[in-house]
């Protein structure tokens, strides 16, 4: 398991992970697509990515800040 606080500025350019992934949102809010799907989020949701699925957050705002954990193995649980 990793942890790590993410906080995109302007764009999100994140590529798909090898590992399930949990963010966990400290402030602010925006959209999270997850496979294209999209997931309106605010301060204290918690959001599921599976492993090897694309995933950008959209339209968030200029403070957010999150908790992304990485656990499990590569190809996901």
């Amino acid at each position: 398991m990793s942890l790590i606080i993410f906080t995109p500025r302007g764009r999100d350019y994140q590529t798909k992970h090898s590992q399930d992934e949990l963010y966990i949102v400290i402030k602010g809010s925006g959209t999270l697509m997850i496979a294209d799907v999209p997931h309106t989020f605010g301060e204290g949701d918690v959001l599921f990515v599976p492993a090897e699925t694309h995933h950008r957050f959209v339209d968030f705002t200029d403070d957010l800040t999150t908790w992304a954990i990485f656990w499990g193995p590569a190809g996901g649980e």
